[in-house]
């Protein structure tokens, strides 16, 4: 699944956490990706608009995270209007304040994707 959205996360959880926390990477890649994203019932996209949801919800904190599912859900076929109404709408679950940083999120990934074309 990781392989399909993103082919080096794992090399880059290794590089930044390896030496804190062995095995970290290997371990994130194959719960959430090997066991949770696999789960029937939902297609990837889905999973990766709520994921989006959930993380904006959760505010300012989360930013470097929705990023990567903001590439994510690209890579797993939704649009940019998908990923902006997922991020929008939790403006009434989360908050003004979390919505705009979830855009301002979405803003910083599509606009560094238009630089590298």
């Amino acid at each position: 699944m990781t392989r399909r959205l993103n082919p080096e996360l794992e090399t880059v959880l290794d590089d930044r956490y390896g030496a804190l926390v062995p095995d970290f990477a290997e371990s994130l890649i194959e719960w959430a990706y090997g066991r949770h994203y696999a789960r029937p019932g939902l297609d990837l996209k889905t999973r990766q608009l709520c994921t989006i949801a959930a993380l904006t919800v959760l505010g300012g904190q989360t930013g470097p995270q929705l990023k990567v599912n903001i590439e994510h859900t690209l890579a797993a076929g939704a649009g940019r209007g998908e990923i902006i109404e997922a991020i929008w709408q939790m403006a009434v679950y989360g908050g003004l304040p979390a919505a705009i940083n979830g855009l301002n999120a979405a803003k910083e990934v599509f606009e560094a994707q238009d630089t590298s074309r």
